[in-house]
């Protein structure tokens, strides 16, 4: 009886070892397939710009009536339609496409650029934002990887020290290159009508400078530490999303508002402009 339980046991234990050791290669071998994909892609980028740097100017490439595709996005663009930019973070994993699939709104959470399944997904803006117009708030998610991919570095922005060495991120469209400088790093829970709970995401078109002001006061109230940067009505603003595992439904977000090529903000030289350009009521 004692051999047979004992023979029971062994068994048991090695289908779990072997279905333990079977999960681990397949994520080994989709963490080193989602890696090389986007080495790849971001070398193609890289490459792209440099030849572009170094090239006589070439033919631009129409994206609409006003305005061309950067020409190291034109071959992404090509592979891949839903691609809407390129985001990157200096000392950081965060070199990666940036996707929106409108109709398919998650589409991204759960596939990488290549469209195939990968529990990596890609990053992804939501799907009710407008990246060329653009709107007041691009929200931008991505997974918080084990392994340290996707979005996992903007764990480093709870650290002020290192926001301190990297106050901007550079989100690029597939017309314009473009830098922002980070307003806020907070973290808060989401999808609870807890009132801890800061639902950054419905934020994307402000009907008026109080709702502007308002969100970026929260920002600010729930910050880690003082950036010293705000904004006002008429910037344009990224949000970056991911998970954070302090609490259940808990995300780390990074607020960031777009400067101009002279380093101010939007809205420091065209506040007016855009009250009457978007013809929004106060």
């Amino acid at each position: 009886m004692k051999k047979t339980i004992s023979i029971i046991l062994i068994a048991v234990f090695a289908a779990v070892l072997g279905a333990s050791t079977y999960f681990i290669v397949r994520h080994n071998k989709e963490a080193d397939k989602q890696a090389e994909l986007y080495s790849n892609l971001a070398s193609v980028v890289e490459a792209s710009a440099q030849t572009d740097a170094e090239a006589e100017p070439t033919e631009p490439i129409p994206y609409s009536e006003e305005k061309t595709l950067l020409p190291e996005l034109a071959e992404l663009f090509g592979q891949n339609g839903d691609l809407v930019g390129w985001i990157s973070i200096a000392d950081t994993n965060i070199n990666y496409p940036v996707m929106q699939s409108v109709n398919e709104p998650n589409f991204y959470l759960k596939h990488g650029f290549d469209k195939e399944y990968s529990e990596y997904g890609c990053p992804y803006v939501q799907e009710d934002c407008d990246v060329q117009k653009p709107s007041d708030n691009l929200v931008i998610y991505g997974h918080h990887m084990k392994n340290g991919s996707m979005f996992a570095h903007l764990d480093k922005f709870k650290s002020e020290s290192f926001w301190s060495e990297h106050k901007t991120i550079a989100f690029n469209t597939l017309t314009d290159r473009q830098k922002y400088e980070i307003v806020a790093v907070f973290r808060t829970v989401v999808y609870t009508d807890s009132p801890d709970a800061f639902k950054y995401y419905r934020f994307v078109v402000a009907g008026n400078a109080n709702e502007f002001d308002s969100f970026i006061a929260k920002c600010k109230e729930l910050s880690f530490y003082d950036t010293g940067v705000t904004a006002a009505y008429g910037d344009k603003l990224i949000t970056l999303s991911t998970c954070e595992y302090s609490r259940n439904n808990s995300r780390l977000v990074v607020v960031a508002k777009r400067i101009t090529e002279g380093g101010d903000a939007d809205a420091a030289q065209t506040y007016a402009e855009a009250a009457a350009e978007s013809q929004r009521p106060d």
